[in-house]
């Protein structure tokens, strides 16, 4: 069992996490675990006691983005009206998609080097949208034909032909077109 860090720890941690997102996105595998250290203002032993490789660390940024935005779904769902909690959420996952397009050399290296930090994504992608709909077909909103699959590989082609920041209003637009599509036509 793993012993709970401690509150400098795990914001050390945190901060070390959103700095190899920010690097690796910008810079590719040209981001040194040194310039990561310092823009989290960590040490670089620091960030070699969370983190003992390259990869891991690549690794556990990139699972915490996934983290974060699967968790988000149900606190999406307990603040907003379910129609709103999926199309804030969908913005959401735009980002996420971005954030790991922008990082997909650092992530191939670590692919090369016999890890997948990708093993559970889809499992995880797929329930958090099966959870965001599911109140909207209950209440005959949205299609009861619905593959949450589909909504799935739908939102990830939106985010690939229209990620990029400078896109944005293009994104939200086919966003809605997607939403729209899944309305249930009575």
């Amino acid at each position: 069992m793993t012993k709970p860090l401690r509150a400098d720890a795990r914001r050390n941690r945190d901060l070390l996490l959103a700095s190899a997102v920010r690097q690796f996105s910008e810079k590719g595998l040209d981001a040194t675990l040194d310039a990561i250290a310092k823009d989290a203002g960590v040490g670089i032993g620091t960030l070699y006691r969370h983190f003992p490789t390259r990869e891991a660390l690549i690794e556990a940024a990139y699972r915490n983005e996934l983290d974060q935005l699967c968790d988000a779904g149900p606190a999406l769902l307990h603040e907003l009206p379910p129609g709103e909690a999926l199309r804030t959420w969908m913005d959401r996952f735009v980002d996420y998609m971005t954030t790991k397009i922008g990082m997909s050399d650092a992530l191939r290296a670590v692919i090369a080097s016999g890890g997948n930090p990708y093993a559970h994504s889809r499992d995880r992608l797929n329930s958090t949208i099966e959870q965001l709909v599911s109140p909207l077909i209950a209440a005959g909103t949205l299609r009861g034909d619905v593959l949450v699959d589909d909504v799935l590989i739908g939102l990830s082609g939106i985010a690939l032909a229209a990620g990029e920041p400078a896109q944005r209003e293009q994104a939200g637009r086919l966003l809605d077109l997607l939403l729209d599509g899944l309305r249930f036509r009575g």
